[in-house]
């Protein structure tokens, strides 16, 4: 199988079975989905979902949490690692939102990467679940089942990944392509004993593939 047919294979199966995939952290507006992605970060959503109520509760838009205090806003994300950094950079956050970008969370990946607790990959997901745009963000699982199927190639670094999967994506798919490969490193193809046995993508991977020649060799 062609790399151009396996990118099929998987873009074909994941429109048939996962045509609705979004974002499993709970948010109503732009404020409230950056803070929970910047949580996010070596966390689980389901942990992130748990704190976040009472944080909008208190801190409803970047104004009120750019008044915050380390002590006030501390306590509300303690259960989330690396609370000491994350209360720094979502005060950080709130602030530089007042004093550049009128309290509105800015759409571009340029720009969003200048706040404080974000990097490119929490823009990706920003711009591209906020507004379509056709950004790749690639986490720990992208990073993973990518490499698994095939559809990335020698990839070191999640920058490397992204502009492989970019490139080889459809525009129109790019947006949704991130959350059917982040769910499905998290359910199916997870980092330890992967279920291969109850997935539909084994005949485009590598990865099985690979587990289907080494058996074969031991009965030999």
């Amino acid at each position: 199988m062609t790399r151009n047919e396996r990118y099929r294979f998987v873009l074909d199966y994941f429109r048939q079975h996962s045509p609705d995939a979004e974002t499993e952290l709970l948010y109503d507006n732009p404020y409230q989905l950056l803070v929970s992605v910047i949580l996010s970060a070596q966390c689980t959503d389901k942990r992130v979902n748990m704190t976040t109520p009472a944080l909008f509760e208190k801190y409803p838009d970047p104004k009120t949490l750019s008044e915050a205090s380390f002590d006030e806003l501390f306590p509300f994300i303690r259960s989330i690692s690396y609370p000491n950094n994350k209360t720094r950079h979502l005060i950080g956050m709130a602030k530089m939102l007042m004093e550049q970008f009128g309290g509105q969370v800015p759409m571009t990946v340029d720009e969003l990467v200048q706040l404080p607790g974000v990097g490119r990959k929490t823009a990706n997901v920003i711009t591209s679940v906020v507004d379509n745009q056709p950004n790749m963000a690639v986490d720990t699982h992208v990073f993973r089942v990518a490499a698994r199927i095939g559809l990335t190639a020698r990839a070191k670094t999640a920058f490397a990944a992204e502009k492989q999967l970019v490139r080889h994506i459809p525009r129109e798919h790019i947006h949704i392509a991130h959350h059917w490969l982040i769910l499905h490193g998290r359910y199916v193809c997870v980092a330890r004993n992967p279920k291969c046995s109850e997935c539909g993508l084994r005949p485009a991977c590598k990865y099985y593939e690979s587990l289907q020649k080494k058996a074969l060799r031991a009965v030999k």
